[in-house]
């Protein structure tokens, strides 16, 4: 069962973070920490469908129920169905921004009739062909994200979201602050408002939204909004700000740690 899909499609709300080391070691040791899902990026992380099932599998090895959502690099076919077939339960596509490619993303990652994606009998998601419940399960426990990253995405937003077979979507603040003119700086008040506009009419539809914060504060302020599901930070951006934590302290300097942004 694919627990994180069945937290959010009840509206309860998981908190997570992204991974951008791209080290199963850390993996493991986050998936202990107690967040609710891990965000395996490979979009801007060299994450290869390889290295993807082996921070999986250390993901799975901590034993506390948190298997990774996969953040693809892009909607493309080949890159869903490796995904796939390598075991993904849960799938984040990117740069989602009108219906058409709501439905290729659909098409890539469910079985006909309900899909287009192609068919082997034998790999790591099927147990090595011996999980004879397989099409089924591959079907009924898929955790589909699509993600909104620019005001045109979230201007099609119920186009996108009333798909059979979305399970729910992504606002990315990044990407969506730099199409609206205010790169890396996802708290100006315009994109705040547009961010609002998205989980209000996502919650309209019926579907869960959920949206990633660089510090606890924007974390707390997503909540308040009624996103299902928010990221906090990164890895990478909690190992490096402890770092330069403790160095300060060593040094004997005082100072101030935010936490990093990610997008």
């Amino acid at each position: 069962m694919n627990q994180f899909k069945r937290n959010i499609e009840s509206g309860k709300l998981q908190l997570g973070t992204w991974m951008m080391t791209g080290s199963d070691t850390v993996a493991e040791a986050m998936a202990r920490v107690g967040f609710d899902f891990l965000v395996l990026d490979q979009e801007h992380v060299p994450v290869d469908s390889a290295d993807a099932i082996r921070i999986d599998r250390a993901v799975r090895s901590a034993g506390t129920g948190v298997t990774p959502l996969y953040r693809l690099a892009w909607n493309d076919p080949v890159l869903i169905k490796r995904a796939l077939d390598g075991g993904a339960a849960s799938l984040m596509v990117p740069f989602v921004e009108n219906a058409e490619d709501a439905r290729k993303a659909v098409d890539a990652a469910y079985y006909p009739p309900f899909g287009k994606r192609g068919f082997a009998a034998v790999h790591r998601a099927s147990h090595y062909g011996m999980n004879p419940d397989f099409v089924r399960e591959a079907r009924e426990e898929l955790c589909l994200i699509l993600q909104l990253e620019t005001p045109n995405a979230i201007d099609n937003l119920e186009a996108i979201g009333s798909l059979d077979g979305v399970t729910g979507l992504f606002v990315g603040p990044g990407d969506l602050s730099s199409a609206m003119g205010h790169i890396g700086n996802p708290a100006h008040p315009e994109v705040q408002a547009k961010i609002k506009e998205a989980v209000q009419r996502c919650r309209a539809l019926g579907k869960p939204c959920g949206i990633v914060g660089g510090n606890p504060d924007l974390v707390a302020r997503y909540q308040d909004l009624g996103f299902t599901f928010v990221a906090l930070g990164s890895d990478m951006s909690m190992l490096v700000a402890r770092a330069k934590e403790q160095l300060a302290a060593v040094r004997g300097k005082a100072v101030t740690v935010s936490g990093g942004q990610v997008y």
